[in-house]
């Protein structure tokens, strides 16, 4: 009886040949999305840097992007909320650079209050950035990311931590992780994946403010690697789930934080 052939000979499916993928990440000018535009432009990515109110902070953004790659940067300022300012980025990156290839929605807004105490229009902004904020800009890329490329939102750890006074920002991200994996689904025969990445803690501006060291320091011991996380942390599981090695991860979860259960 002839041997079957491997399974591991098959070729991946075959994908236009475009130079250079373009990556749009909107909360650019800062954070991990800062970090992550950088991390893409290193990997040859054509990055349009969006951004709600910090153009200083997204022109350092650009300037940073075309210091360590070979392409272009471009900062587009947009309210992700607005249906209308979403598609207008992305027009901006179709009309300079052919097209789009990956998409990271890094931005977002956190606040901490028991649930008790927390006052509603506070509750109405979290919904407003993290959850329609989210909605329309995977929807626009829904429409428009080219094969073999990806679409990577954006969670945290919390979700499943379930800290007192995150009760308001767990829930806007948990509507994120319900979302994900149904665009994924939805993306089905389209040769573009959809993932969440749900850091932990991490030691960005956002994280930090407002924290004094004692409680700084409890939330770094927590990881068994006894650290806070790095915006190059998660910038780097962001460029591997944008990466064609990362293009067999769908519709996951990914929670990057250190090993916390």
């Amino acid at each position: 009886m002839p041997t079957p052939p491997s399974l591991d000979g098959l070729a991946a499916p075959a994908r236009p040949s475009v130079s250079p993928r373009v990556a749009i990440v909107t909360g650019g000018s800062r954070g991990i999305g800062r970090r992550t535009v950088g991390r893409l432009a290193a990997d040859g990515y054509a990055v349009v840097v969006g951004y709600a109110g910090n153009q200083d902070g997204a022109e350092a953004a650009v300037k940073e992007a075309a210091a360590v790659g070979s392409v272009r940067a471009l900062a587009v300022r947009a309210d992700v909320a607005d249906e209308h300012a979403v598609a207008a980025l992305f027009d901006a990156a179709e009309a300079e650079f052919g097209g789009v290839d990956v998409v990271v929605h890094a931005a977002g807004r956190a606040h901490t209050a028991p649930i008790a105490e927390l006052d509603l229009a506070v509750l109405d902004d979290l919904h407003r950035t993290n959850i329609r904020g989210t909605f329309v800009v995977v929807q626009q890329a829904a429409r428009r990311v080219r094969p073999g490329g990806a679409i990577v939102t954006f969670s945290t750890s919390v979700v499943g931590l379930a800290f007192p006074n995150y009760g308001a920002y767990s829930a806007s991200k948990g509507a994120v992780e319900a979302l994900t994996p149904i665009l994924a689904r939805e993306l089905r025969g389209r040769d573009v994946t959809a993932n969440a990445v749900a850091p932990g803690p991490t030691a960005t501006d956002l994280f930090l403010d407002g924290k004094d060291d004692e409680t700084i320091a409890r939330l770094a011991a927590l990881p068994p690697l006894e650290r806070l996380g790095t915006p190059s942390d998660i910038a780097e599981v962001v460029a591997f789930l944008a990466s064609p090695a990362g293009h067999w991860i769908n519709g996951q979860v990914v929670r990057a934080n250190g090993g916390i259960v």
